[in-house]
């Protein structure tokens, strides 16, 4: 069975992280999500309302948390899926997440982010060169970092596939599911 290790913690967003696990498993393959420590996780909803130049947050759906970052062995996965919200904006500064993410590309396996997710790739110095694309207002961020951003909601580049928001969840998990099926 093909197993995807997803990456969050606190502040993570909460729909993207529950459409993973369940859109994952409805495929046969097992979803493991990890953080800094096993214990439920506090996620978040970010939405857009009405009036407003960026969107807002609300408590969202919990998780439990079934890996600890010490105990993630990437060899033991096929893919790893690094999921947005705020989470993404600590994660990106802990030394265990950006050499975990880093060994999945250089041992050539699927790397998914979507959102802010994308944060985690910049940091680990995984988007110079590539073609991504993430929630807009990141977009600064990926130009810096020497990435290219596009206009799409979904974008596969090699072994590295992005999406903009939850919105893009169509979009993004056509791509996800044709990578882990190839």
């Amino acid at each position: 069975m093909k197993s995807v290790l997803i990456l969050t913690g606190d502040g993570g967003e909460s729909y993207e992280c529950w459409y993973a696990i369940h859109r994952l498993r409805e495929e046969g393959y097992l979803a493991v999500v990890a953080a800094r420590e096993k214990r439920r996780l506090n996620l978040v909803m970010h939405d857009f309302e009405p009036g407003w130049d960026t969107y807002v947050e609300r408590r969202g759906y919990g998780v439990e948390a079934e890996l600890a970052f010490d105990e993630v062995r990437p060899a033991d996965f096929d893919a790893v899926l690094i999921l947005g919200g705020r989470a993404p904006e600590y994660l990106r500064n802990d030394a265990r997440v950006l050499a975990m993410v880093r060994s999945f590309g250089e041992m050539g396996k699927w790397v998914f982010a979507i959102c802010h997710g994308i944060q985690v790739l910049i940091a680990a110095g995984m988007v110079k060169g590539r073609r991504v694309t993430c929630y807009e207002h990141v977009k600064f961020e990926v130009v810096q970092a020497g990435g290219k951003w596009e206009h799409w909601q979904a974008v596969r580049d090699g072994h590295l596939v992005t999406a903009q928001t939850w919105e893009s969840h169509p979009e993004f998990y056509r791509e996800v599911m044709a990578c882990l099926e190839s």
